[in-house]
């Protein structure tokens, strides 16, 4: 039992830096538009998501016993043994973990979500076999809501800019316009923030539930969460939110589409929407899919604009590999636990640390930061053509100075920051 107490304890700690992993990887979703438009200052922005991260936390646990009592067969948890299965889950989230900081290092807004149930299921199917893994719910509550949430939200974002530029068009002046749609940006990016806490905070909070049931610390004929659990989930979350991922806000940001005021909007209110129905179902959502597929949908909404589909591109390879890439590092894992029992949990704690340490490592060889998140789009974003002959008003002397400098006729810096298109 001694054992076992020493286990959950490394479980928490591993679930909640995984929570933490969550925060900033998944900061992008609500706060890349708004800080791509100038709607909000970069620190404001991941203070204010910190912020609703927190409260959104405390708002709902359907989630929280989807994972808990869901996806992981209570049986299986009892034929394994609970120092067997505590290990297991030790093993999962390595899995997890280890795809959030990869993917993190890439800039890649792949799910954490999906990073922790491909852990989760890697490790439970060596450990306890296909017995212990429900395929049914693995199905309806994460694979159909993966395939469905991301098109419907794209699709609401689409009609919703088609609208938001129509109506407007009229009354709009500017060759961009529609700035006022950068105070609708503050309220709706909130309300994705918020949202965020609902459902992703949750998911930390049902894998320590697991392993308090597993434990018999928590009774198995209830699966939510205790309080002191949802207090620590949503105080790490925030943290982690606080701190920004900023390689993911820049691809979320620029490297998708150049997002003007009115389509951040409708893209946002697209995710808050999609999410937070979700939320009330208890579908275990990715929320960085959801805002990846308002984005792509405010893009092809808005005319003139450039969806970057080789960056598109990379982001569904991301999510394709998620779940397997993050099962196939809990599974490795799990074998460690199964082969050499105790010594085993020691060494993928030792082999997690490593790996946390050589990713974070090597982010700073490249640092993105607050200061130049925006300045550039994210490398494989970079697809805007400069023109080839020099417009009416600009000579030619300066037209070549300026390709030269990596700059076109409009006087922008090449990267698709010249004149927004109506």
């Amino acid at each position: 039992m001694e054992t076992a107490a020493l286990i959950v304890v490394l479980v928490i700690a591993l679930a909640l830096f995984f929570d933490f992993t969550n925060g900033f990887h998944d900061t992008a979703n609500a706060m890349a538009t708004p800080i791509a438009t100038g709607a909000l200052k970069p620190k404001t922005a991941v203070l204010l998501a910190a912020v609703l991260n927190l409260v959104g936390a405390f708002l709902s646990t359907e989630v929280s016993k989807t994972i808990s009592g869901g996806i992981i067969r209570e049986d299986a948890i009892i034929s394994a043994g609970a120092d067997l299965f505590l290990s297991l889950i030790f093993a999962g989230l390595i899995g997890a973990i280890t795809w959030n900081m990869l993917t993190w290092l890439l800039g890649l807004p792949s799910s954490s979500s999906h990073a922790l149930f491909g852990g989760l299921i890697g490790a439970t199917l060596v450990g306890a076999g296909l017995g212990g893994i429900d395929f049914g719910m693995v199905l309806s509550k994460i694979v159909l809501p993966a395939l469905i949430a991301p098109v419907t939200a794209g699709l609401i974002a689409f009609a919703a800019t088609k609208i938001a530029y129509s109506v407007t068009r009229r009354y709009d002046g500017k060759p961009d316009g529609r700035d006022g749609f950068r105070w609708g940006q503050i309220f709706t990016s909130s309300l994705v923030a918020l949202a965020h806490g609902t459902n992703d905070a949750q998911k930390t909070m049902g894998v320590i539930t697991l392993a308090m049931i597993t434990i018999g610390w928590q009774s198995g004929a209830h699966h939510e969460p205790e309080l002191w659990v949802i207090i620590a989930c949503a105080f790490t979350i925030a943290l982690g939110t606080y701190l920004g991922g900023w390689r993911i806000i820049r691809t979320l940001g620029k490297g998708l589409t150049d997002v003007k005021p009115a389509q951040g909007f409708a893209a946002e209110s697209s995710t808050a929407a999609t999410i937070l129905a979700s939320s009330a179902l208890g579908f275990a959502l990715s929320t960085t899919q959801v805002a990846s597929g308002s984005v792509i949908g405010s893009g092809l909404g808005r005319r003139g604009s450039t969806v970057r589909w080789r960056t598109a591109g990379r982001i569904g390879i991301g999510w394709l590999l998620t779940l397997p890439a993050a099962g196939g590092v809990g599974a490795l894992a799990a074998l460690l636990v199964v082969w050499l029992g105790n010594w085993g949990v020691a060494i993928d704690a030792v082999l997690a640390l490593v790996i946390i340490l050589g990713l974070f490592m090597r982010s700073r060889r490249n640092a993105v930061t607050p200061a130049n998140a925006m300045s550039d789009v994210a490398e494989s974003g970079m697809a805007i053509d400069l023109p080839d002959t020099p417009s009416s008003d600009t000579p030619p002397a300066a037209h070549r100075a300026g390709q030269g400098r990596g700059e076109g006729a409009s006087g922008g810096s090449g990267r698709g920051e010249g004149p927004d298109e109506a």
